[in-house]
């Protein structure tokens, strides 16, 4: 093994395959809307250089809801980190304690994750659905008719419905990820712990999460990312509406180029998406390294 590790030729061999992957899939179609971004393009006939104009036209043209769009994504970013996370992490406490049926519930909070994203949006769109949705009749049943609302026609509500779904769903996700963070942690330590008198809480925040920073900032940056590329869930239960209330950049980019033919404009949300994507992740890392 250590004789392969010094051939660099061995080397090159088995990185290329998964580098020729990475170009192809990644980085060539980055490249070609980086391309796009600087025309004016319909999809169909020859472009037109126009420079920075799309980027520009996204921050200043207030008609193409872009900035309200790019908002709402770091509001479901906020909804991802500071809910999304804490409970997921407080989940993955309580069940590395060995609660009974440890196994049952890990699995159950996980489904949401392997259900498809088009049954997930159809089953809270019943939820909320403004005259048999179980949320309404809930409401209903024990005389609070005043909190039936359709929640996803009205624009101050539909953005924090199709947030929550965001949210519920990869909860188990993140939960799984820190569990089994914590369950490799050597049990001696926990049991050191205990002989000294420390509380489970204490145990918690003095030891278990300290040794686990390096998978939470892991799910810090999947949570950031995947809320930045949002798109399938918002898409299916709202498309954006109502009055573009719930619009985040990815819906607003695919309206944009496959409804409206403007695939320079289209192409320029892309980079943007990339960009802050990137730039966020290298946040959380130089944060979580300043705070180590």
């Amino acid at each position: 093994m250590e004789k392969m590790l010094r051939n660099k030729t061995a080397i090159i061999l088995f990185v290329l395959p998964a580098l020729l992957i990475f170009l192809l899939i990644i980085m060539v179609p980055i490249l070609f809307s980086g391309y796009y971004s600087l025309q004016e393009w319909d999809g169909i006939g020859p472009g037109s250089f126009v420079g920075f104009d799309n980027y520009v036209k996204m921050f200043s043209d207030d008609s193409g809801g872009f900035v309200k769009a790019a908002v709402n994504s770091f509001i479901l970013v906020g909804f991802s980190v500071f809910i999304q996370l804490p409970f997921a992490l407080l989940l993955a406490l309580i069940l590395a304690t060995g609660v009974k049926g440890e196994n049952a519930l890990r699995t159950i909070y996980f489904i949401p994750v392997i259900i498809s994203t088009v049954v997930i949006g159809q089953l809270w769109m019943k939820i909320y659905h403004p005259n048999y949705g179980l949320l309404n009749v809930f409401f209903n049943a024990v005389g609070l008719d005043e909190l039936a609302h359709p929640w996803l026609a009205d624009p101050n509500t539909a953005l924090v419905a199709v947030i929550i779904p965001i949210v519920w769903q990869y909860i188990g996700y993140h939960m799984l990820l820190m569990y089994a963070s914590i369950k490799s942690i050597p049990t001696s330590i926990f049991e050191a712990a205990k002989i000294d008198g420390a509380s489970n809480v204490a145990t918690a925040f003095k030891i278990t999460i300290p040794l686990i920073k390096p998978i939470l900032k892991v799910c810090t940056v999947f949570a950031i990312v995947g809320s930045l590329k949002s798109f399938d869930l918002i898409y299916i239960i709202t498309n954006g509406g109502p009055l573009h209330s719930s619009e985040v950049p990815s819906t607003l980019m695919f309206n944009t180029i496959f409804h409206q033919y403007k695939y320079g404009y289209g192409s320029a949300m892309s980079i943007f998406i990339v960009l802050e994507c990137l730039v966020l992740a290298m946040i959380v890392q130089k944060v979580f390294k300043t705070d180590d």
